[in-house]
């Protein structure tokens, strides 16, 4: 039988992960092991965080959809409290209506090693030092739907994990393998290029190859580094990169949102069969 608890009191401790918006307090909660919790929102990420491996601590589900659309996500989570109310009593605890009904808080998993992701990866897509969630989450969407092998972040970028990037993914982030990389900028560059990946600027650089420039299609292993929305990439970071890449644009019109630009350059630089 599902272990469905029945919310009688918001203060109770148990319902502390759903309160807390401060993604760095999940992070830390089980402190001094270095895996906290995240939260995934909706049925569909929940079950593809859970397809991924993901342990659910305990789920918070309008009462409405226990028997409804996540029925089979109470199934799957045997022996987790379920806290359910009503959806007033849910928008109260939380602050904001929840989507789709249902709040799940799992395990953070180790990440692998960079070297392990690298070892059979053909594409991957490098995010330097990008903080804004939303432009995270809509890059891992687009690396996944075409088809890269794996995300690797410079350890200044903001965790993938977080819950708007998570939401903002549809759950992608739970399909393809990421990773932070062991180097800051620029040297992650070099360390790429000893792996045998050809290294790939996204810049406004006037010394550049089009985006669908052949060579950079005929890459046996490339890598497609993409900058802040603002500052861009670092310049030292752009320097040591084999190639720098541009978009042609019209209008006048001199550079794209980065997730924008960044799927635009995933699909023309997937790796052809």
């Amino acid at each position: 039988m599902p272990n469905i608890i029945h919310i009688t009191d918001l203060t109770d401790p148990a319902l502390a992960p759903f309160v807390s918006t401060n993604e760095i307090q999940l992070k830390r909660w089980n402190e001094p092991s270095p895996e906290g919790l995240f939260i995934a929102e909706s049925p569909k990420v929940i079950r593809r965080a859970l397809a991924a491996g993901y342990a659910p601590v305990s789920l918070l589900c309008e009462q409405k959809y226990i028997d409804g659309q996540a029925a089979d996500i109470i199934a799957a989570c045997k022996g987790v409290p379920i806290y359910t109310a009503p959806t007033e009593t849910l928008t109260a605890l939380t602050g904001y209506k929840l989507t789709q009904g249902a709040l799940c808080a799992m395990q953070r998993k180790p990440l692998p090693q960079a070297d392990t992701l690298l070892e059979n990866a053909s594409r991957v897509v490098v995010m330097e030092d990008i903080m804004n969630q939303t432009n995270i989450g809509a890059i891992f969407r687009n690396a996944a739907a075409l088809g890269f092998d794996a995300v690797l972040l410079t350890p200044a970028a903001s965790d993938p994990l977080y819950r708007r990037s998570i939401r903002v993914s549809m759950g992608t982030v739970f399909q393809i393998p990421w990773t932070y990389l062991p180097k800051q900028p620029p040297e992650y560059v070099t360390y790429l290029q000893a792996k045998g990946f050809t290294a790939a600027a996204m810049a406004l650089r006037s010394d550049t190859l089009a985006v669908d420039d052949p060579k950079l299609a005929r890459c046996d292993k490339l890598a497609v580094i993409l900058g802040t929305e603002g500052e861009g990439l670092n310049s030292e970071t752009i320097a040591r990169c084999d190639h720098t890449v541009k978009i042609p644009m019209s209008h006048g019109v001199d550079s794209l949102n980065v997730a924008s630009a960044g799927a635009i350059a995933l699909w023309e630089l997937r790796k052809r069969q």
